[in-house]
Order: structure tokens, then C-alpha cells, then sequence
């Protein structure tokens, strides 16, 4: 049988099965700190479910948790160390201003 004859067929490609963020001994706590934090980003914003490879359940649970500790004040609502560096590094004048003629 000739290539251009045989039948469309699929490569057959290596999987590697990626393992669950979330072990199914882990509780979804609010108090859980270490495992809340791996799903929050830098600006403190909460990570979606297509980035965490989370199930839509447990990314409810993951929501529910983040906020209840924001709540809480177990975490910050912003994470804004970033901009208060770049305020505090600009001189400030406290003299009275002059006009250049």
C-alpha cells in the first residue's frame, strides 16, 4: 500500500501525567497559609483554574479559603511592596517653593 493511500493517522506523542496541585490528604482551609499561597499571584490577585490545573470544586474551595483569610487579615487584599519602594526612593521638598525667572 503506497503513503498517499493509507489512512489518516495520529502520532503517537509521549504523555507525561502531571501530578495534582492539591494531594488528596490537603484540607482547603482558610488557615492552610502554605497551600492557599501557591495559587495567589505576586500582585496578591487569585490565580484562574486553567493556570492552577485545579478541578472547578476545587477551585470554588481555593476562592472561598483566599477570601476568608483576606478577611481575616491572614493575607493582604493587595500585595503593593513594589510601589511603596518606588515612593519612598523620589526626593521630596518641604521648603518653601520658589519661581525661576
Amino acid at each position: 500500500m503506497d503513503k498517499s493511500k493509507q489512512p489518516f493517522r495520529k502520532s503517537k506523542r509521549s504523555f507525561r501525567r502531571r501530578f495534582p496541585p492539591i494531594e488528596s490528604g490537603d484540607r482547603i482551609d482558610y488557615r492552610n497559609m502554605s497551600l492557599i499561597s501557591r495559587f495567589i499571584s505576586e500582585q496578591g490577585k487569585i490565580l484562574s483554574r486553567r493556570v492552577n490545573r485545579l478541578t472547578l470544586k476545587q477551585q470554588r474551595l481555593i476562592t472561598i479559603a483566599i477570601k476568608q483569610a483576606r478577611i481575616l487579615s491572614l493575607l493582604p487584599f493587595l500585595n503593593n511592596e513594589k510601589q511603596f519602594e518606588r515612593n519612598e526612593s523620589i526626593p521630596r521638598t518641604t521648603g518653601p517653593r520658589t519661581r525661576n525667572k
